[in-house]
């Protein structure tokens, strides 16, 4: 009878520790949630940052300007441009 006793508490410490929803896997799940909290935070970042910017695009014509002559490659009115070969 001790032998089946001592048999059936290892069998269940086996299940508790490495069966499913076990120690090992709610360490596992706990890293896993650590990492998704960690992306969450610099998706969260870039969504302020593109905001900000969306923001700035839409009232702020000095930026706009600025913008549309660094990024997409736009003249004024007047300028002089100067173009340089090889």
């Amino acid at each position: 009878m001790g032998k089946y006793l001592i048999g059936f508490v290892v069998f269940m410490g086996i299940l508790i520790t490495f069966g499913n929803r076990g120690l090992v896997d709610s360490c596992t799940m706990k890293e896993r949630l650590d990492a998704l909290k960690t992306d969450n935070g610099e998706i969260a970042e870039q969504n302020r940052e593109l905001k900000r910017t969306i923001l700035l695009l839409r009232s702020d014509l000095p930026y706009l300007e600025m913008v549309a002559r660094n990024e997409l490659g736009m003249v004024n009115e007047g300028d002089l441009v100067y173009r340089f070969t090889k």
